[in-house]
């Protein structure tokens, strides 16, 4: 009796979910792809198009045939349309994955590719995904955005990247830093801290923490939980709801660290607010580019590796407002 009050008590706490017809959760998402309902082709932006007999549109200018959908993060995942804003309401409520595959009643490798795709999405919207001139930081996100497992980087040995943290007024800022390898923090004259496969450090240059996940760690290489704390340790803001919800993602890979971080820091900063629209919005934003990524660095000296490697912090995105639904038009299913 106890496990089943248990049970009720927690699908208390979970969200209704809209039952979208599919024709009215399309025209919902068209509102968010198409200011003023006006379609124009995703690769040269020509406005000039014809449509074909599929329900597809044909560019006059480049002869690119496409969809609604084309090019944008919401056509990775075979779902409909009524089931990515089911599946983005759960998501928004901070479900599992696995809680997520039980209440929409999807296969758990469908949901997860999906709630890959919307950590993907929330990562190509923060400040510093193209790089801000870094081809470093641009190769690093060029990575955590491609479809598919993630490649192992050589060199990298199973760790992630290293990520600074800084907290300001009551917003933080997660900042990868390409050029600074775990291998280069265990160097640093900081205390460290390694909890559950995740290694932070005491404040460090701008930053109050730089933080990576790693598979394994040799042996005198952190500092034990307890024994000793870092200023993280100490602080009542962002910290506290990370080591929190990192808890709760049990077995998080290093590969896959960046994204979850990324989330995070989402989360934190909008935790006031009712993130369902802007992650529909974020979804159904154009994927960056496919383009080659930038050649490899090669560190010019010390100072690559070293504190010098951690600049200034950069600024936010200006945000976009969400545009309105557009007026009724018909259309079937998501396209693939």
């Amino acid at each position: 009796m106890g496990g089943l009050a248990a049970g009720c008590a927690l699908d208390s706490l979970v969200p209704e979910v809209p039952a979208w017809s599919e024709n009215d959760a399309r025209r919902y998402l068209l509102g968010f792809c198409w200011s003023n309902y006006q379609r124009y082709c995703p690769r040269c932006r020509g406005r000039k198009i014809a449509r074909l007999p599929d329900d597809r549109w044909r560019c006059r200018r480049c002869r690119y045939p496409f969809h609604d959908f084309s090019g944008r993060w919401i056509n990775r995942g075979n779902l409909s349309c009524s089931r990515w804003l089911q599946l983005v309401r759960l998501f928004a409520a901070d479900l599992l994955t696995i809680e997520i595959s039980a209440r929409l009643d999807l296969a758990y490798n469908t949901a997860y590719k999906a709630v890959l795709t919307l950590r993907q999405a929330i990562t190509a919207r923060c400040g510093d995904a193209d790089g801000n001139g870094d081809p470093a930081r641009a190769r690093v996100y060029a990575r955590l955005l491609a479809e598919g497992k993630p490649e192992r980087e050589e060199g990298r040995d199973g760790d992630s990247h290293v990520f600074g943290i800084r907290e300001e007024d009551g917003r933080v800022r997660v900042r990868v830093l390409p050029l600074i390898r775990p291998s280069t923090v265990f160097c640093l004259s900081v205390k460290k801290v390694r909890r559950a496969g995740v290694t932070y450090t005491d404040r460090f240059a701008d930053y109050d923490a730089l933080i990576f996940c790693s598979r394994q760690a040799a042996d005198g290489e952190a500092e034990k939980p307890g024994r000793r704390k870092v200023h993280l340790d100490t602080t009542a803001g962002f910290w506290p709801y990370l080591r929190e919800k990192l808890v709760k993602h049990r077995g998080i890979t290093p590969e896959r660290f960046p994204l979850y971080l990324k989330e995070l820091e989402f989360r934190y900063n909008h935790r006031n607010e009712d993130l369902f629209p802007t992650l529909v919005r974020y979804l159904c934003e154009f994927m960056p580019s496919r383009q080659a990524l930038p050649a490899a660095d090669t560190p010019a000296g010390p100072e690559a590796t070293g504190p010098r490697a951690l600049g200034p912090e950069q600024g936010s995105p200006v945000a976009r407002p969400s545009p309105q639904p557009p007026p009724p038009a018909p259309g079937k299913s998501c396209g693939t």
